[in-house]
């Protein structure tokens, strides 16, 4: 979604976000989230307005004093910036890739499901499966933070059974241009 992003030739605008939009968006973030409202608020302030950035591909980034908060593809759910997962790691549910799949996530390929069903890699248990088309922090064998963030194509369960194809679409990743940019 972010390989190849300039904002110089991407983004078409900006706009102060109204009042009710922004409380559709935060209670939007605390139902989709594992998130509690102090956090949020921590995170995003009541007060403070956010900006809506609008880019290419019908995505909308919001920024709260230029920096980039979380992320949004037509109306599908909202997705934190790495940077923020990095600052808040239990935001989104967690899944795990073994060693050989770390390469290809950071070209921004999408996770099959052997890469999280072989000895390094690790799914939710039974009892807290996930369930197709939720946003999933996908974090790399060996190490402590989040390598990139995905949505599942498959029930967690689901993937456990197939463990052939595409488990998880990646969404962001370290090193693409959205983790370059500090600043909108």
């Amino acid at each position: 979604m972010f390989k190849k992003f300039q904002p110089s030739a991407d983004v078409s605008g900006q706009v102060a976000v109204k009042s009710s939009v922004q409380r559709a968006i935060r209670s939007s973030i605390l139902a989709q989230w594992k998130i509690a409202p102090e956090t949020l608020e921590q995170i995003w302030p009541k007060k403070e307005s956010l900006t809506l950035v609008k880019c290419r591909e019908h995505i909308s980034i919001y920024t709260l004093h230029s920096e980039p908060l979380f992320f949004q593809h037509f109306d599908g759910p909202f997705f934190p910036t790495l940077r923020l997962l990095h600052k808040y790691p239990f935001v989104l549910p967690q899944v795990r890739v073994d060693r050989g799949a770390i390469r290809f996530l950071l070209a921004g390929a999408h996770m099959m499901c052997p890469g999280f069903t072989s000895a390094g890699g690790q799914l939710p248990p039974a009892d807290a499966a996930l369930p197709a088309n939720t946003p999933v922090a996908i974090h790399a064998e060996g190490k402590d933070h989040a390598a990139g963030i995905g949505l599942t194509k498959l029930g967690t369960e689901e993937i456990k059974k197939v463990n052939k194809g595409v488990g998880v679409e990646t969404v962001t990743y370290l090193g693409d241009d959205l983790w370059r940019i500090q600043q909108l």
